[in-house]
């Protein structure tokens, strides 16, 4: 198992001594872009760390959704892109079909990139309908490291979010990880 972690704007700051791989959030919606976006990149790629994007969807507007989370997130060959799939500020979420539909556009903007589904298990077991995750599925459940509750395969998974959001990835070692990061 490879650690890594996922941040936001909440984080100014991370250590990546001992980790392989860094998400970090890019954009929400239509609007948002992470403020801290473009140091946070920085400092995971000096780390020497896979890094990954990742993209709060909202309902609505899936092709514009889309399209804005490429033109902010950066590209570089072998970063991994995700969408977070939850219920959002208001209490609402996007249905199976614009998950997929997001998914499939993200591919379809970004052919030469790992498009990965980031949820919970909630979600993953008693939301979704169509058990698309793109790539690959990348599950939050806050137990054991590596051992998530649910039966699908996993290539990620978020096992704490204190002091912040801790993950583990299901390669055998960093390299593979890249290999597989560059389709």
């Amino acid at each position: 198992m490879l650690r890594g972690i996922d941040v936001s704007s909440h984080q100014s700051t991370f250590d990546t001594d001992g980790l392989s791989f860094v998400f970090i959030k890019a954009t929400e919606g239509r609007s948002y872009v992470n403020p801290r976006l473009t140091a946070q990149t920085k400092l995971a790629r000096d780390g020497g760390c896979v890094v990954g994007f990742y993209h709060f969807l909202w309902p609505g507007n899936l092709a514009a959704q889309a399209e804005y989370f490429v033109s902010k997130a950066p590209e570089r060959s072998g970063d991994i892109l995700a969408v977070d799939w939850e219920t959002t500020g208001d209490g609402t979420h996007a249905t199976n079909a614009e998950k997929d539909r997001f998914i499939r556009e993200v591919k379809r903007l970004r052919p030469h990139h790992r498009v990965i589904l980031y949820t919970n298990r909630n979600y993953w077991l008693n939301v979704d309908t169509t058990s698309y995750a793109g790539d690959a599925l990348w599950i939050a459940d806050y137990v054991t490291a590596g051992k998530p509750r649910i039966q699908a395969k996993w290539r990620f998974h978020q096992y704490t979010d204190s002091p912040l959001d801790k993950d583990v990835a299901d390669f055998a070692s960093k390299s593979a990880l890249r290999e597989w990061a560059t389709p």
